[in-house]
């Protein structure tokens, strides 16, 4: 079978809504490595958007899902419950960076997620309005869409939208907006917009994952804890795309000097089987009356399965010291080639949450055209890129953090080479 066969299929069966990147066909992937229905063989730096951190087909992940496939599939873990919902859910209370009593409720997808706190926010403090970012990401559903702070391609034509969501002004100096300038913006919010005494929560992305892999300034994450407590607001961290050892930690809100009230999780957490989470204070996670949280496939006992699996990868093979070891290789690579590529406008990230923003050198508008350019060089190459940010101007890096150190170097080389060429 071709990839020029499959692509005149998929645009005679498929809506143009769902976007393909690549115009290639996946046959089978192991670990950073994945191979096309030609034969051809790439290194994958997008990991199915960060959702591969314990790589393509970990034999832990196949194992514990073989296995569970000999037990049983499915359920509905609301009707017939099983153990394993439960230890994971222990398990997870356990490690996330919340003191006290904790809950953990399974969903499906990081959209899920999202909704699924909010609807437990709301619940509990008995308020309706939701504060999220300029630059979020926080799903496709209605909702997800609504706190999204992306217009196209998330919202084009597809409103309106559910109410009592406003937007704040993500802090990013590199885009002109400070930390203060943006809890400013949250007070002015509250004098012209939404009384703070009718907001349930706001939701904020430790690193912002499709908005450019911006990390929260550590004061205003600080302040932003204060101003939520001050109006008895819930802080939600989404944490669906930074969490499981992508930026050096378990989870990003442990690189911060304050908690959360609620966390959302998902990607990476059931190594490419669906899973999401929200964990939280057991007291916020009690709000919603039986009945009011679940789904018919919430916490799949073959995911379930897969994420107990990840959990002891990343804890075994320390996940965690390697993601930091790894984005600091690729840090250090991408400041050598910024030497002799006028091009890049910034480098940063937490760990292996990494990401190069580029911009005209002339003009010093953001350049989604280079960030075009060296993704398609680089997939030329064997490489596998993926670009995000609010201009679609940044490559971000999400490769496995299990990927062969051999293979890693060698990706490194394609890409300072692919970076090299800018300046010709």
């Amino acid at each position: 079978m071709k990839n020029l066969e499959l692509n005149q299929r998929r645009a005679l069966a498929t809506p143009r809504g769902v976007a393909v990147m690549c115009d290639f066909y996946a046959e089978r992937a192991e670990n950073a490595m994945l191979w096309d229905v030609e034969g051809r063989e790439y290194t994958d730096f997008a990991c199915g958007i960060a959702v591969l951190n314990t790589g393509h087909r970990h034999p832990r992940v196949m194992q514990a899902v073989t296995s569970q496939l000999q037990r049983f599939t499915h359920t509905a873990y609301q009707i017939v419950p099983y153990e394993s919902y439960v230890s994971l859910a222990e398990r997870i209370n356990a490690l996330v960076p919340i003191d006290g009593l904790k809950k953990t409720a399974l969903f499906t997808t990081g959209a899920e997620a999202v909704e699924n706190a909010i609807k437990i926010a709301r619940a509990h403090t008995g308020r309706a309005g939701v504060i999220a970012f300029s630059g979020g990401f926080h799903g496709r559903t209605l909702l997800g869409m609504a706190l999204t702070g992306k217009v196209a391609p998330y919202k084009v034509g597809f409103g309106p939208f559910p109410a009592d969501v406003y937007h704040a002004p993500f802090p990013c100096e590199l885009h002109g907006v400070s930390s203060d300038q943006s809890l400013q913006a949250l007070e002015s919010l509250f004098k012209t917009d939404v009384d703070p005494q009718r907001v349930a929560a706001i939701i904020i992305e430790p690193v912002q994952g499709e908005g450019g892999f911006h990390p929260v300034p550590a004061e205003f994450m600080q302040k932003l804890r204060t101003l939520c407590d001050r109006h008895g607001i819930l802080l939600i961290a989404d944490e669906v795309q930074t969490g499981f050892a992508r930026t050096g930690k378990l989870f990003a809100m442990s690189h911060y000097p304050v908690q959360p009230d609620l966390i959302t999780m998902a990607k990476s957490l059931a190594g490419g089987m669906p899973l999401s989470a929200v964990c939280g204070r057991a007291e916020v996670m009690d709000a919603a009356l039986p009945g009011g949280l679940g789904g018919t496939y919430a916490g799949n006992p073959l995911a379930v399965a897969a994420a107990h699996a990840v959990i002891d990868v990343i804890e075994e093979e320390q996940l965690c010291e390697r993601s930091t070891g790894l984005g600091r290789q690729l840090k250090s690579a991408l400041e050598q080639a910024a030497d002799g590529c006028p091009a890049i406008a910034d480098i940063r990230g937490l760990g292996s949450m990494i990401a190069v923003e580029f911009h005209d050198p002339e003009t010093g508008e953001p350049s989604a055209e280079t960030a075009k350019l060296v993704q398609q060089r680089a997939l030329a190459a064997g490489l596998i890129l993926l670009t995000c940010g609010t201009y679609g101007n940044t490559i971000r890096f999400l490769y496995p953090l299990t990927i062969p150190q051999a293979q890693f170097d060698a990706a490194l080389a394609v890409l300072t080479q692919v970076l090299a060429g800018l300046a010709k």
